[in-house]
């Protein structure tokens, strides 16, 4: 799929929110991607889903790919992350497992398990400054696992965040955003909204 064409599913499903939000990484943006209104359309999430796994799985870095051919394990950060991770790592044909926050700190749950050395995939919905996945990533290695790799739906920092291991990112969708101490004087002028499920937790 195109750069367009995912964002144009996006658009379809009226995901993309214009107002003053606060991200998960408390940034304040004038666009926000509520990727919950695609992920209420099973067939939309598996045109996403099966383009990403397509995309995990035509990695051109001989490096990276021989990696992604030993993985065994999805996981993806909740909340947002699992529905994409259960869908692409339906595509691979992999069993899919999230990690979720306990007392702020995310962790595995629900039997779920990595073995030491176990080859595993991350799976996210979107990143803006990768906070969250990469917290995913650490708890991961913590227990052990080697983690190959990070793939999301839409990588709103255009390639900027830094999460320390390679990411495949369907789209790109660059907006900006601020510290709360420097927000331009119309984002200041609205008032703001948390909308993802972060600070629900």
């Amino acid at each position: 799929m195109t750069n367009d064409e995912v964002l144009d599913i996006f658009r379809d499903c009226g995901a993309i929110l214009d107002g003053h939000f606060v991200l998960t990484s408390g940034l304040h943006s004038p666009m926000y991607l509520q990727k919950a209104f695609v992920f209420m359309w099973p067939d939309k999430t598996e045109i996403l889903c099966r383009a990403l796994a397509e995309a995990i799985q035509n990695v051109q870095d001989p490096g990276i790919s021989d990696r992604l051919r030993t993985v065994t394990k999805v996981v993806s950060p909740a909340v947002g992350g699992i529905i994409p991770g259960y869908e692409t790592a339906r595509h691979l044909g992999l069993p899919a497992i999230y990690t979720e926050r306990v007392e702020g700190k995310f962790q595995l749950r629900r039997g779920f398990s990595v073995e030491p050395g176990e080859k595993v995939l991350v799976v996210e919905d979107v990143i803006s400054t990768g906070g969250s996945v990469k917290e995913c990533v650490e708890c991961l290695q913590e227990l052990g696992a080697d983690v190959v790799a990070v793939a999301c739906l839409v990588d709103r920092s255009a390639g900027r965040a830094d999460i320390g291991i390679p990411l495949i990112s369907l789209a790109e969708y660059q907006v900006p955003a601020y510290p709360a101490d420097a927000l331009p004087p119309e984002l200041a002028a609205q008032p703001a909204i948390t909308p993802g499920s972060h600070h629900a937790r």
